[in-house]
């Protein structure tokens, strides 16, 4: 997958770029992170895969092993214990494509994330 030198438009058109097995646990992780916040509205930030309300909660992308989940860095320290099965950094987390995605806990980010972005308005 080359997807530095393209730019993306939309999540299909980002999502189109991986193999089968890849594309199917990004697209479970899009469905994770929609069920979360039903009120988001898909976007392409930083050539990837995000959920917007008032600003961007969330952005996800794909690599060779793992799912990359970017959910801010408030989340990371937040939610610290249950991520800390998991690489990652400040505002990442990897989950490996190896593994099933922590369905449960996504949607606790996403749904504090969301929590977050109301507070702004």
């Amino acid at each position: 997958m080359e997807t530095n030198s393209r730019k993306f438009t939309t999540v299909e058109e980002y999502l189109a770029t991986f193999p089968a097995s890849t594309k199917a646990r990004l697209q479970e992780m899009r469905d994770i992170i929609k069920k979360a916040a039903p009120g988001g509205k898909e976007v392409i930030s930083y050539n990837m895969p995000a959920l917007k309300q008032q600003g961007v909660l969330v952005y996800y992308a794909g690599y060779k092993g793992h799912i990359g989940f970017y959910p801010t860095a408030a989340p990371i320290v937040v939610f610290k214990k249950e991520l800390s099965a998991y690489k990652g950094s400040k505002g990442a987390v990897q989950f490996p494509l190896d593994e099933p995605i922590p369905a449960g806990l996504v949607t606790k980010i996403v749904k504090y994330r969301v929590a977050e972005d109301q507070k702004k308005k």
